[in-house]
């Protein structure tokens, strides 16, 4: 056969082969993309009959397809809605967490500080009667200040709770001696003599190292709770790069375009798009396990030495016990006081026959621990710790699971049982890539986004600094520090391990401090034992030692 006619027959035969094949191919109905297309709410008017050339296409392979350019970019802009959505149905649990929790345990500690000066005043107007109400300001000052302090006000707890004490001393000291006139000066030498005279015992020492740990460690974690929620709430909330709404539009709806809009991707191909897409929201689990794991601490400080709940219950009681202490031990105070700010001068007549047994002689009736109101929601700070420590340990490394999370869901993918029918990004088959680590470092070799190593998300940076600040506050409150106070004295500084206790700081009771008064003539010692009456009915349902000294002045 001639060179020339082999020449135009081989050609001829190549091209009858491949017509039918072509023809097939174009024949190709589109009608299962129509379906699955419309379902999605998309308007039939843009997607053909029949499969056509792929050449106008920009994401998907360019062979024959069911998407003209209008589809393929609806369909990218749908991967994407699709994509920001799961990533906030995905980290739902930890958003409503720190959500819901903040606002139990904001509830709770507000109204523990309600009921607390509630029972105060119910009872110190019981025991007192009009000398409270004439100087109640001086303890209505005390809660204020506690509530400033909580809601983020700039407090330094231990100097507003000297100054209480030394308030306090300054009224006190007018009752006991009505006898005198004083003046400003010399009721500011008075408060002077706080510490030294000892006048209320030792609860002022006791209770201002329980107060000021327990309402360090109350704030800062819910301070805690509500950064949490913020980074929470801000990272659930992503803005996919264009290399990743590529990557996803051909993941999810390139089988559309292929003529497969039942098949889902293959799991580890899925594996790769998230980690890519997502690869700064990982970086952020190390500083958010860090931030968790502080977290915990306080909430153990929070069941333990710094109650704020077995604080505040009882503060009433350990205000009067320190009153009771100051009018047992009054006569020495006074002489004390005098000895050093100097003789004060005589009141007119009228005050001066007034004496102290009659100021203090005041009618009481037994304190009864259930008139006390319930916290908020009738619980208890010890259930809410409890439920939410279980909470933080589920939500430790919730970032970088992110992907594993999404991919599990079979809306998404073909699941792991189906790695030879699944999509791989080219066709129905097995994915073979590698996985790829987590975290933006690990995702220079991607095979499936397009990711920039070398330009970290600001905004993901942000919230690392915002968790970095914060676990160093927790970590501070774990000690008994106050970040913007924090004291360097024996008294108030806490140890970094353990309980955070010596047992001779943070005491879990009060012990009850007597000091032997002076001898007197028969009628005094008798309006001073009725001036006392009161505060034994008060402390008789206290501790055992407390009673027992009672009963010795009695005697």
């Amino acid at each position: 056969m001639p060179s020339w006619i082999r020449a135009v027959i081989l050609p001829l035969s190549g091209l009858l082969l491949t017509l039918p094949a072509a023809a097939d191919v174009k024949a190709r109905s589109c009608s299962e993309v129509r379906q699955a297309y419309g379902a999605k709410g998309f308007s039939l008017a843009d997607i053909p009959f029949q499969e056509i050339a792929g050449e106008h296409l920009r994401i998907c392979p360019q062979e024959y397809t069911c998407c003209t350019t209008e589809m393929e970019d609806k369909l990218s802009q749908q991967s994407k809605l699709e994509f920001e959505n799961l990533v906030e149905e995905t980290s739902h649990f930890v958003r409503t967490t720190f959500v819901s929790r903040h606002k139990k345990f904001d509830e709770f500690f507000r109204e523990l500080l309600e009921n607390a000066e509630k029972s105060l005043n119910d009872m110190f107007v019981r025991t007192y009667g009009m000398l409270y109400m004439q100087n109640s300001e001086v303890f209505q000052d005390l809660f204020t200040e506690l509530k400033r302090y909580y809601t983020g006000g700039n407090v330094n707890l231990e100097e507003m709770l000297n100054d209480f004490w030394a308030r306090l001393l300054e009224r006190m000291f007018q009752l006991i001696n009505p006898q005198y006139h004083f003046s400003e000066d010399y009721l500011e030498c008075v408060s002077k003599y706080t510490d030294q005279l000892k006048p209320f015992g030792d609860v002022p020492r006791k209770l201002k190292i329980q107060v000021t740990r327990s309402f360090i460690a109350a704030r800062t974690f819910v301070q805690g709770l509500t950064v949490g929620r913020e980074v929470a709430n801000r990272v659930s909330k992503v803005s996919p790069t264009p290399g990743c709404i590529r990557a996803l539009m051909k993941m999810l709806y390139c089988p559309y375009c292929r003529g497969l809009p039942t098949v889902r991707p293959c799991n580890n191909y899925c594996l790769n798009v998230m980690k890519g897409c997502l690869a700064n929201q990982a970086d952020l689990d190390t500083e958010w396990n860090l931030f968790i794991d502080a977290m915990l601490l306080v909430a153990e400080r929070l069941e333990g030495p710094f109650n704020i709940e077995s604080v505040m219950d009882p503060i009433d009681v350990k205000i009067s016990e320190a009153i009771m202490n100051m009018q047992e031990n009054s006569m020495q105070v006074s002489a004390k006081v005098f000895q050093g700010c100097g003789q004060p001068k005589p009141a007119p007549a009228l005050r001066s026959a007034r004496s102290a047994p009659e100021n203090f002689n005041t009618r009481f009736r037994p304190y009864n621990p259930e008139e006390r109101p319930t916290t908020a929601a009738g619980t208890s700070l010890d259930r809410l710790v409890t439920d939410i420590k279980e909470k933080l340990k589920l939500s430790k490394k919730v970032w970088s699971s992110l992907p594993y999370t999404i991919c599990k869901d079979e809306r998404v993918t073909a699941g792991t049982s189906n790695e030879e029918e699944c999509w791989n990004g080219h066709s129905k088959a097995r994915y073979l890539p590698e996985i790829m680590n987590d975290g933006l470092t690990n995702q220079i070799n991607n095979p499936e986004v397009e990711v920039d190593i070398t330009r970290p998300d600001t905004f993901i940076r942000q919230q690392i600094m915002a968790l970095r600040v914060m676990t160093n506050k927790l970590k501070n409150a774990y000690n008994g520090n106050d970040v913007n106070f924090q004291d360097t004295s024996d008294e108030s500084s806490g140890s970094g391990s353990g309980s955070g206790c010596m047992d001779d700081v943070c005491p879990t009771e009060f012990e009850f401090v007597t000091t032997e008064a002076p001898a007197v003539d028969p009628d005094r010692r008798e309006e001073e034992s009725s001036a006392s009456k009161f505060s034994s009915s008060l402390i008789s349902w206290s501790l055992v030692c407390m009673v027992l000294s009672l009963q010795r002045l009695y005697r």
